[in-house]
């Protein structure tokens, strides 16, 4: 049996979650870095790790979004965020191994963004990621040194077919080597396996918008002064990592209603073999 999950989210500064735990193992990945505690909206991200609430977008303006710098409520069993175009609430409900978490977004109809659960996980060399065999999948310009066929020029990113996308094992994570690598597979589901036991499921569900699950692979490679070791898995809303890049289905998009809502599923054992 599946250990059960404990969530922790800090909502003086971001609403980030500072720790996801399964029994004795903890997932989030997290970095010593005390400037994120006085860090305004609408300046650079700064990484402390964790699981960040990155909306309107993600890469872009502004950086991660316009949520992680501001102070969050809880209203409830509810947390809020108010930020200059939308309001963002979030209901967490943990259920033995299982944690839901509902979200909605109000805006005024016709309001595009990205969102995504900006997951960074503490993972060994020897992580393997599960995704849908055949899934479309976005690579992101910073892995145009592993490719062996030439980037085009002006383009953002190459699509591909997941789990080897241009010849590029995404699923799995090894070694530092001094790459960094995003990438957005087109699917609502990701499973990662690290050791023969611990296994953990995230999965997003959002009626009528764009769900995908966003990777970043950087082994050493970023940022270029003082690099670390970060790997994320992260379920979105959208299609894309900066909003200004968004074609036609590739954010979501608020109804007549002014609200969309969506679910974020973390599962302590996926299931999959």
């Amino acid at each position: 049996m599946a250990a059960p999950l404990r969530i922790t989210a800090d909502l003086d500064h971001g609403g980030r979650w500072t720790s996801l735990r399964a029994g004795d193992r903890e997932w989030l990945w997290r970095r010593d870095a005390p400037e994120r505690a006085a860090v305004p909206p609408g300046k650079a991200f700064v990484d402390a790790g964790g699981l960040e609430e990155c909306v309107p977008t993600v890469r872009g303006t502004p950086d991660h979004g316009d949520a992680w710098a501001r102070r969050w409520h809880r209203d409830g069993d509810t947390d809020r965020v108010d930020c200059e175009r939308f309001r963002l609430e979030r209901r967490i409900r943990v259920l033995g191994d299982r944690a839901q978490i509902d979200y909605t977004l109000t805006a005024d109809p016709g309001f595009r963004f990205v969102w995504a659960a900006h997951a960074l996980l503490a993972l060994s060399e020897g992580a393997v990621l599960h995704a849908a065999p055949g899934a479309s999948t976005r690579l992101y310009p910073e892995a145009a040194p592993l490719l062996k066929e030439p980037w085009p020029v002006g383009t953002p990113w190459l699509e591909g077919e997941w789990p080897a996308p241009h010849g590029l094992r995404l699923d799995r994570f090894g070694p530092d080597d001094g790459t960094a690598v995003g990438a957005v597979v087109v699917t609502n589901h990701a499973c990662v396996h690290d050791g023969p036991e611990d296994r953990l499921a995230l999965s997003v569900q959002a009626d009528g918008q764009p769900v995908s699950v966003a990777l970043w692979r950087n082994l050493g490679g970023w940022p270029e002064e003082h690099p670390y070791r970060s790997t994320g898995v992260e379920p979105m809303l959208g299609r894309v990592f900066d909003l200004a890049e968004a074609g036609d289905g590739d954010a979501a998009c608020v109804p007549p209603s002014g609200e969309v809502g969506w679910r974020l599923t973390v599962t302590a054992d996926c299931g999959c073999p």
